[in-house]
């Protein structure tokens, strides 16, 4: 699983419900998560937790297997929108879903409130804020995520034509086209960044003790210190905050499927959902959550008092309505791309 998302609050109330020790690997990227297991064929893992447009790159691994549904009493409770992309995506040899929606986020802007502020009305924040020169050798990123960030910026501006970071999905040519024009700005101002991060931890570090001012980041881990009353503030940015659905799969060699299966049972909760959130409506998870958002209906009615405030803070104005959906990635756009990071970090 993802390395924020379970919290030492939900093991405890889970085993105590249960009696199931959940045996956790936290992981930081979705190629980890494929690689762990093609190297164990599956083997040693019950559950794994890919993001949804990574369909393309499992379907021919034979590494899952089908959920089934009526060992999931509370599956009712799912998104069902969330639960479609299962269904239409992730249904290998029409043998039925190998995909369930956990939780659903952005990546956007995130920034110190008390040193920076985006200079626009309404501090809606651009990804062109990463790299302006008032913040140079202040500002973050993931690189893959963060090249993207800056391509959607450079339409904005004329260097990229409207939509071309989108197109690059449709085929390798018009990809290479894009990307080069985006490696060759992020290379001539890499003096900008100052922190590439790679998980949750490294975001928190980065604006709160390695002087990052403002990055792209995830959107819980700078609202987690926002409900720790830290001085950060993450906003989807102007451009449309990259959106994306991190679900659960269900390993081919999965050994403890009834335990599996209470699991999901327990996740699909209402109550259990918004717990996870932020710790709920009081002390008992010991006010720790992941920050993201439930693919659990009515989980925010049991997640904090201030949930509702913080969405609108995050997602002002039309900013939903702005999302940027992160588009299915087949394995040919994976690897190319591969290329050009790696360009980037060897610049």
């Amino acid at each position: 699983m993802w390395s924020d998302y379970l919290s030492a609050g939900f093991f405890k109330a889970f085993e105590a419900s249960s009696g199931i020790k959940v045996n956790f690997t936290g992981i930081d990227s979705n190629e980890e998560i494929i690689n762990k297991m093609k190297a164990s064929k599956g083997r040693g893992i019950d559950i794994c937790s890919p993001t949804n447009m990574r369909s393309p790159q499992w379907k021919n691994l034979e590494l899952l297997q089908p959920f089934d549904y009526s060992k999931i009493s509370t599956i009712k409770n799912a998104n069902p929108a969330m639960l479609r992309v299962g269904h239409d995506e992730w249904n290998f040899g029409a043998k039925g879903s190998h995909w369930l929606p956990m939780i659903w986020g952005t990546e956007g802007i995130a920034w110190r409130t008390d040193q920076w502020a985006p200079p626009r009305a309404g501090d809606i924040p651009s990804y062109g804020d990463i790299w302006q020169s008032d913040v140079k050798g202040k500002t973050m990123m993931r690189v893959h995520s963060g090249m993207l960030g800056a391509g959607l910026y450079l339409e904005t501006i004329g260097k990229l034509e409207p939509g071309a970071m989108k197109k690059a999905y449709d085929g390798e040519p018009g990809m290479r086209k894009t990307w080069q024009v985006v490696t060759d700005f992020c290379i001539a101002n890499k003096k900008q960044v100052k922190l590439f991060w790679n998980d949750a931890d490294s975001q928190k570090n980065g604006l709160l003790n390695d002087g990052v001012v403002v990055g792209q980041t995830w959107d819980g881990p700078p609202i987690s210190m926002m409900n720790n009353d830290d001085p950060v503030q993450y906003r989807a940015p102007v451009e449309g905050a990259l959106a994306w659905i991190d679900g659960m799969a269900l390993s081919k060699q999965a050994e403890n499927l009834d335990a599996v299966y209470e699991f999901l049972t327990y996740c699909y909760t209402p109550e259990v959902g918004g717990r996870s959130i932020d710790g709920g409506k009081d002390d008992s998870w010991g006010g720790k959550g992941h920050g993201y958002n439930s693919a659990v209906l009515g989980a925010d009615q049991y997640a904090s008092d201030d949930y509702g405030k913080t969405f609108g803070s995050v997602y002002p104005y039309k900013s939903l309505a702005n999302l940027w959906p992160w588009p299915k990635e087949p394995q040919w756009y994976a690897d190319v791309r591969t290329e050009y990071v790696n360009k980037f970090n060897a610049a």
